[in-house]
């Protein structure tokens, strides 16, 4: 397999290996939006949970859309990710039309007087973080696939599909990968 750590960078996909058995990543699906020489952050896109954004974040009781589990890291930290960096101040695009962060306050705003639709925004607690070449040290062990990223991948609901689908992508070899189970040595 080709050097997949020299294609990582902020707006592809990080795809946990099948190898990866660490249940906080074992087949993960996960967004970068920061990658450089002191570290890396992404967010779990196939991690739903249990309760919805308007159950769990102050400003923003009228959206019934699912919170997500971003990562490991600060579980009490709020994120969120929308394709209106447009209208939100302080938001750093990671692919065309895809956006990290922003004012928040601006964002409950937003949504409150129909300007965004909540639909637009997914948001997460906590995130993915690794500190300078420990997400390289991770791939070198074979923990980890690219893939190319999409509007439609990070705003996709079919969370039990996102993994061997986005494996799949990749083509080859990765398409026998997408099809192994879960636990082979169950077989």
């Amino acid at each position: 397999m080709v050097n997949e750590f020299e294609k990582l960078e902020a707006g592809k996909l990080l795809l946990a290996s099948a190898n990866l058995l660490e249940s906080n990543f074992k087949r993960t699906v996960l967004i970068m939006c920061e990658h450089n020489e002191k570290g890396s952050l992404g967010f779990i896109l196939n991690r739903p949970m249990e309760f919805k954004v308007c159950e769990a974040i102050a400003g923003f009781e009228d959206i019934d859309e699912v919170l997500h589990m971003g990562g490991p890291v600060q579980v009490d930290s709020v994120h969120f990710l929308h394709t209106r960096g447009d209208v939100i101040d302080g938001s750093f695009e990671i692919l065309p039309g895809l956006f990290w962060g922003g004012d928040k306050d601006q964002l409950s705003f937003l949504i409150n007087t129909g300007v965004i639709q909540s639909s637009d925004v997914r948001f997460f607690l906590g995130y993915a973080g690794w500190t300078a070449g420990q997400l390289e040290t991770e791939f070198e062990e074979g923990a980890w696939y690219t893939a190319e990223a999409t509007k439609e991948i990070v705003f996709s609901d079919a969370y039990e599909r996102m993994w061997s689908r986005s494996v799949r992508s990749k083509g080859g070899e990765y398409q026998i990968v997408a099809n192994s189970p879960e636990l082979p040595g169950l077989n």
